[in-house]
């Protein structure tokens, strides 16, 4: 997982497999077509690069393709998150979360959230 790079459609399809677990070329183009069209082609395109990364798989269904994901989704935030922090923010997490704070829109469940999340981290172990 660690270096595994995802374009912005490439992740999109990723999310559309997590979501769903598994899914063909067919159904994850008509998931991806109720935001913003794409061809069918350049999701099959994107699928076997996918594949070739080890980021995806399949089996054979009655002669249709089923993708499923090879890697989770929390390591790829993890490892995304870690390499936006290392090399925007000098390694700096408290950073990426004041800026958040103070540029983001955050609602109050998720604020709740969040002190709550630091609450447990400032205690004393």
């Amino acid at each position: 997982m660690a270096g595994m790079r995802f374009g912005p459609v490439q992740l999109r399809i990723m999310q559309v497999l997590w979501q769903k677990g598994r899914a063909s070329a067919r159904q994850i183009t008509e998931t991806l077509n109720e935001e913003s069209p794409i061809a069918h082609s350049t999701v099959q395109t994107l699928l076997r690069k996918l594949e070739r990364k080890g980021a995806v798989s399949h089996k054979v269904s009655q002669r249709t393709f089923v993708f499923y994901s090879l890697v989770k989704a929390d390591k790829v935030v993890r490892s995304v998150s870690r390499e936006m922090i290392d090399r925007v923010l000098q390694g700096s997490a408290g950073d990426l979360v004041c800026y958040l704070l103070r540029h983001e829109r955050i609602s109050k469940a998720e604020l709740k959230k969040i002190r709550k999340l630091i609450n447990e981290r400032g205690k004393p172990l």
